[in-house]
């Protein structure tokens, strides 16, 4: 099954437009966890298990494992994810960004090592950076297109030719890099405007929003701007508002993640049904 396609099966089958981040924090990890050499692998599998029947697909995000020399437990938690809930896209968040024979080790770390179903990739570098992907026609190439974070505006909303550089990305994508019909595009939530010019632009290309939980993004106007005609289209990214939820009376963190991300999916539900 195709990226695209166990996405939309995912969608229906939890009811769900939530995707949950997997960026652990050893300063945040519960203490009974700290200090063990497999404490990211077992609150990763925690977090899996608890939220499972309410994610449309889990994303890993990479750099919170290489900075601890820690891609053995990377790759242990996508292994878990493929071997027990292949039926959840497993999003690489890398962002990588280069050309030719590198982008293709990019993809192979992508794909082949951690058996992700769809990575995360810029566009600067151009259609060259991004096409050594391709070669994996089943899994997904996800474009950064108009981030999350404030900055995100000191290149993305250049004038070009008369409109700003993100929207030119993803007529891009849309149009001429989207050749195995597997891309998808990063769009905050903190912009709700621009995800809703974004979806008139590609049709029902899903798209990737990050920026809501601890980010401040709104979930009714995110959900109002990108859904499409048939209330799917999305996969709205939280991960620390979930990952470190606050327990409340005799739950544990994975009990505080799963009522989180309930709440969370709800919320959406409501959103795009209104």
């Amino acid at each position: 099954m195709n990226f695209i396609d166990k996405l939309s099966a995912a969608w229906a089958r939890n009811d769900s437009l939530l995707c949950v981040g997997l960026d652990p924090d050893l300063e945040r990890l519960p203490a009974q966890l700290r200090g063990q050499p497999d404490g990211i692998v077992q609150f990763c599998k925690a977090i899996i298990d608890a939220t499972a029947d309410l994610a449309c697909a889990f994303k890993p995000q990479i750099a919170y494992f290489a900075a601890l020399g820690a891609e053995d437990q990377l790759e242990a938690i996508c292994r878990y994810l493929r071997e027990n809930y292949p039926h959840i896209p497993l999003v690489l968040d890398a962002k990588r960004g280069d050309i030719g024979a590198t982008a293709h080790q990019y993809a192979r770390e992508a794909f082949d090592r951690y058996g992700a179903d769809a990575v995360t990739v810029s566009p600067y570098m151009g259609s060259d950076s991004v096409e050594p992907y391709m070669a994996w026609p089943e899994r997904g190439v996800i474009v950064l297109c108009r981030t999350s974070n404030a900055g995100g505006s000191d290149l993305q909303f250049l004038d070009v030719g008369g409109r700003p550089l993100y929207q030119h990305v993803a007529e891009l994508v849309a149009q001429k890099w989207n050749g195995n019909g597997q891309c998808a595009l990063v769009v905050g939530a903190t912009f709700p405007e621009e995800i809703a010019q974004v979806r008139a632009l590609v049709g029902d290309m899903p798209l990737l929003i990050p920026g809501i939980g601890a980010q401040g993004g709104d979930i009714e106007a995110t959900v109002k701007a990108g859904r499409t005609a048939n209330g799917t289209g999305m996969m709205i990214n939280s991960s620390r508002a979930i990952l470190y939820a606050k327990p409340e009376g005799d739950e544990d963190f994975a009990a505080a993640a799963k009522r989180v991300a309930r709440e969370t999916r709800d919320a959406i539900n409501a959103a795009r049904r209104a």
